[in-house]
C-alpha cells in the first residue's frame, strides 16, 4: 500500500521522461543517417514514444511500409555514464570494509565494461539480430527484428503489446501466470540457443502479446521481448556449475556444494565457513526451484531481503563473507531482478519445468 504510488510513479517515467528537444533529434538523425534521413521515412513521429535507459524512442513508418521504432541516443550520455562508472570505481576501496569476504574492485570493473557495451548500438544490434533469429518461430517469444542500424541509431520493427508493467498493476490471473511462466522460459533459454543472457529484466523491456486464431486463450499470450543493449556473452549457455551447485543443494550436499562455491570462487581462500551453514544460508532463496509450481510475491520477496539485511541475522553475517566472482556478475544481476520482477507479477510459475529443459547441471543425471 505505501509502495503503490511510489511504483506507479516509476512506471509512469518509463514512458514519459523529459523528451530531447526536437531540434537535437533531428540534428542526431542527420548527423548519423544524413542530410536526406527523412527519405528514409514515410512518416516520422517528432514526438517520442518511450524513454530508453541512454535514449528514446520514436515511432515511424520505413520507407518498405513497416511500422518501425527508432531509438535515438543521447547527446552525451557516453561520456556522463562512463564519468559516473569512474567516480564509482573510485569508492571501491570504501567498500571493501563492509563485505570482507568480496572482491570488490574487479566486480565494478566488470560492470564498467559491460554496462558501457550498452552505448554501442552496433553491439545491441548484433544481440538483436542473433534473437530474432533464433526465435523467428518460436511460439513463446517474440523478437522485434532489427531494421538499421547506424552510431547512436537503431531502427527496429515496431511491437505492440500490453507491456509488463501494465499486468504487474492490472493484469488478470491468467496473465500474471503466463507472463511470469515465459519469463523464466526466455531468460532460461536464451543462453542455451544463443550463447547470450538477456541481462536487463525490468518490466519496461517485455511485452504480453495476444494470441491468434486457435491460440487466443491464456496458453496462446507470447512475451515479447526488447532492448539487447545489456548481454552477457555465454557461448555455452548458463555455466553448469551453478545448476549442479542449485541440485546439490536441494539434496542437501552441505560439502559437496561447499567445495564447488569455493573452487569456483564465491568462497575466497582466506575466508573459513560451516558447510552447513552456508546450506542453511541456500535454501531458503531457492525455495521456488524445489517445487512444482511456486507463487512468487512481495512478502516472500521481503522475507528474504529482510532475512539477509537483518545485521543480527546469521544469514547477514554468512553473506559478507560469500564472494561474487566477476564472471557471475549479469548472472546475479538477472537473477535477482527476474525474482524481482515474478514477485512484483505476483505469478505462480512452474520454474523448476525451465530449469530441467535449459539449465546444464541441473537436471539428474542418468545412471550408467
Amino acid at each position: 500500500e505505501v509502495a503503490g504510488p511510489y511504483r506507479a510513479a516509476l512506471t509512469k517515467l518509463q514512458d514519459a521522461a523529459p523528451p530531447m528537444p526536437t531540434r537535437t533529434v533531428h540534428t542526431v538523425l542527420e548527423e548519423r543517417l544524413g542530410a536526406d534521413w527523412r527519405e528514409l521515412f514515410l512518416e516520422f513521429e517528432d514526438k517520442p514514444a518511450a524513454a530508453a535507459s541512454i535514449g528514446q524512442v520514436h515511432r515511424a513508418v520505413w520507407h518498405d511500409g513497416r511500422e518501425v521504432a527508432v531509438k535515438v541516443q543521447y547527446p552525451g550520455a557516453g561520456e556522463a555514464l562512463l564519468s559516473d562508472l569512474t567516480q564509482l570505481s573510485r569508492f571501491a576501496r570504501l567498500l571493501g570494509p563492509l563485505v570482507p569476504g568480496m572482491d570488490i574492485k574487479p566486480l565494478i570493473t566488470e560492470m564498467r565494461d559491460r554496462v558501457s557495451e550498452e552505448l554501442d548500438y552496433g553491439l545491441e544490434a548484433t544481440a538483436q539480430r542473433k534473437h530474432a533469429e533464433e526465435f523467428a518461430d518460436d511460439p513463446d517469444v517474440v523478437v522485434p527484428a532489427v531494421v538499421h542500424q547506424s552510431e547512436q541509431v537503431l531502427v527496429t520493427e515496431w511491437m505492440e503489446g500490453l507491456p509488463l508493467a501494465e499486468v504487474i498493476a492490472d493484469g488478470t490471473r491468467e496473465q500474471r501466470d503466463r507472463a511470469g511462466q515465459l519469463l523464466a522460459r526466455f531468460l532460461f533459454s536464451g543462453p542455451a540457443r544463443t550463447g547470450l543472457l538477456h541481462a536487463d529484466p525490468h518490466p519496461g523491456n517485455f511485452r504480453l502479446l495476444p494470441g491468434s486464431g486457435e491460440d487466443e486463450g491464456p496458453e496462446g499470450w507470447r512475451l515479447g521481448v526488447l532492448d539487447f543493449g545489456t548481454v552477457d556473452r555465454l557461448p555455452g549457455g548458463l555455466p553448469e556449475t551453478i545448476g549442479t551447485c542449485l541440485r546439490m543443494t536441494l539434496a542437501g550436499d552441505a560439502e559437496a556444494v561447499y567445495d564447488l562455491l569455493r573452487a569456483e570462487g564465491f568462497v575466497k581462500e582466506t575466508v573459513s565457513l560451516a558447510p552447513d551453514a552456508v546450506l542453511e544460508y541456500l535454501l531458503p532463496i531457492i525455495e521456488p526451484a524445489d517445487a512444482e509450481s511456486f507463487l512468487f510475491t512481495r512478502s516472500w520477496m521481503r522475507a528474504q531481503a529482510a532475512r539477509i539485511a537483518d545485521p543480527r541475522s546469521p544469514a547477514h553475517q554468512l553473506g559478507k563473507q560469500l564472494n561474487l566472482p566477476p564472471s557471475y556478475l549479469l548472472i546475479h544481476r538477472v537473477t535477482l531482478s527476474t525474482i524481482g520482477v515474478l514477485c512484483q507479477l505476483n505469478a505462480a510459475v512452474r520454474l523448476r519445468d525451465e530449469l530441467d529443459a535449459w539449465l546444464p547441471g541441473f537436471a539428474q543425471p542418468e545412471a550408467d
